[in-house]
């Protein structure tokens, strides 16, 4: 019997009696004392109980459906989840990959009725344990924040939390900067980006050593706990620690805030009005991200370098691209390469033969490894015969037999590993008859005027846009595997360089530029 074991912690469960080295240790313990149970696998999580979305437990579902283990075993149920609802789907999912559950603290058989009633119960204490967890929690918190203490959370620039009874303390290192910053940004009338880089020519850094960005000025210029205030859900009361800026110069900066449009509630972008969002890529490495700047009679949208950005031109000069112009060049990019047969069929053929190639390499893999897995357990059988024979003694034969049966183990996993890799969209290679359809379905999303219409076939369509300079705009391209319609899991097809005329500094001057491959 192949076992799996899951572990788990909250982050939140302070001076929890199970750490995961505990559970692990019990379950190890639990598992030996099983007469024709092995260990195979063990996955473990610091999350909260109360979501499915844990990258340990993700694991687990994903190996179960491969047939990596053949029984889940946790420490206690509450373990596993917190919830009532999402333990039966668990349950469900686990039993319809043929993979039963234990708990190794609460002896309830899963494959029947009354066994399954009883773990239920046992979920419904652990949802009613989680919620009696979090009301004193929330009281707690609540308490704090009328008593003036800070109530958790990332510590404001400018002060640290006393060791004792949660109250927040001055830090003069960094106290100094916050009055200035409201300074600079209520009487010199100088923007976030500006405050930032004057911060960082002279060699301030935010707490984590960074550099300043003009999120982290906002931030600080956004806060209340600089005037002696702590929140708590929408409340403030008045906190136990000093204030570091006046109400009128605190007031101030908000309503400069409002008037600028660095409100978060004023901004007009949208991430769905940038086609390209997370595919255009600068020189320097970082990603674009879509900005807008207001004029007097309309908004321009632009695609800004995220380093420059965050910390400004001097960690990256690279010019800002208007974001119509660069949308419209991708396109435009992509139908002349969706309408170059030659191209198409080139492409389509490569990804075949690494299909092809692929699948070879995985079949002699999964051949090779099924006939030294018939080895071992030959040799295990021989072991195991010869100790009933008495030819054998017990300590001799025993090392040797687990020896070979965690060899076996791992070569099982290895065998479901690469059957999972041959199940894959990954090793299917597109379908010429879908993508002829490709640029019809293009041309008529264009013609809708549908933006999130076009954004998913783009996203689906371009591999990235790379920006080499601001005279050079080159897009990788992309097939999709299947049909048009599904736009998956694609493979790379030669690019071109696109026109990028009308792009900032000024282009009057610029070519048309293409790639001679």
């Amino acid at each position: 019997m192949r076992i799996a074991t899951y572990t788990r912690i909250s982050t939140d469960e302070v001076n929890q009696p199970y750490s995961l080295g505990a559970q692990a240790e019990r379950l190890a313990a639990y598992i030996s004392s099983q007469e024709g149970w092995a260990h195979v696998q063990s996955y473990s999580d610091q999350a909260s109980g109360a979501k499915l979305e844990r990258p340990g437990l993700r694991r687990a579902l994903a190996d179960a459906g491969l047939g990596r283990f053949d029984v889940l075993l946790v420490y206690r149920v509450d373990r596993l989840c917190r919830s009532v609802g999402l333990l039966a789907e668990l349950l469900s999912r686990l039993d319809a990959a043929g993979v039963g559950f234990r708990s190794a603290t609460e002896p309830f058989e899963t494959t029947t009725p009354s066994g399954r009633m009883m773990m239920q119960m046992l979920g419904v204490f652990a949802e009613f344990e989680r919620a009696s967890i979090i009301e004193r929690v929330v009281m707690g918190m609540g308490r704090k924040a009328a008593e003036g203490r800070w109530v958790g959370g990332p510590q404001p620039f400018g002060y640290r939390r006393a060791p004792e009874g949660g109250r927040l303390l001055v830090e003069e290192a960094e106290a100094a900067l916050v009055p200035r910053i409201f300074d600079w940004y209520v009487h010199e009338l100088a923007g976030s980006h500006e405050i930032a880089a004057r911060l960082n020519a002279a060699g301030h850094q935010t707490r984590s050593g960074r550099p300043f960005s003009f999120k982290s000025v906002l931030t600080i210029l956004r806060n209340r706990v600089y005037l002696g205030e702590v929140g708590w859900r929408g409340e403030r009361h008045e906190g136990a620690h000093a204030a570091l800026v006046d109400a009128a110069v605190f007031d101030t900066a908000q309503s400069l805030l409002h008037e600028r449009g660095e409100d978060p509630a004023k901004r007009a972008a949208h991430s769905s009005d940038y086609l390209l969002t997370g595919l255009v890529v600068c020189a320097c490495g970082a990603r674009f991200t879509g900005t807008a700047a207001t004029g007097r009679h309309r908004t321009y949208r632009y695609y800004t370098c995220g380093a420059r950005q965050r910390y400004g031109a001097s960690t990256c000069s690279a010019a800002r691209l208007p974001a119509d112009v660069l949308d419209e060049a991708v396109v435009k990019g992509l139908l002349e390469v969706l309408s170059d047969g030659a191209l198409i069929e080139e492409a389509v053929r490569r990804a075949h033969e690494r299909v092809a190639a692929s699948e070879h390499l995985v079949q002699g893999e999964l051949e090779a490894i099924g006939r030294e897995l018939s080895e071992v357990e030959a040799a295990i059988d021989r072991y195991l015969t010869s100790f009933e024979r008495g030819s054998l003694p017990e300590e001799v034969c025993g090392p040797r037999v687990r020896a070979l049966g965690e060899r076996a183990g791992k070569l099982r996993e290895r065998q479901g590993e690469l059957a999972g890799t041959l199940e894959e969209e990954a090793l299917q290679a597109p379908d010429p008859a879908g993508i002829a359809g490709l640029r019809g379905e293009v041309e008529a999303a264009m013609r809708s005027g549908a933006p999130a219409q076009v954004k998913a076939l783009l996203q689906a369509l371009v591999h990235e846009v790379r920006v080499e300079d601001a005279h050079t705009v080159r897009p990788v391209f992309k097939i999709p595997t299947g049909t048009a319609s599904t736009c998956l899991k694609a493979v790379r097809a030669p690019s071109r360089v696109v026109e990028v005329s009308g792009l900032e500094p000024p282009t009057s001057t610029l070519r048309t530029w293409r790639s001679t491959s």
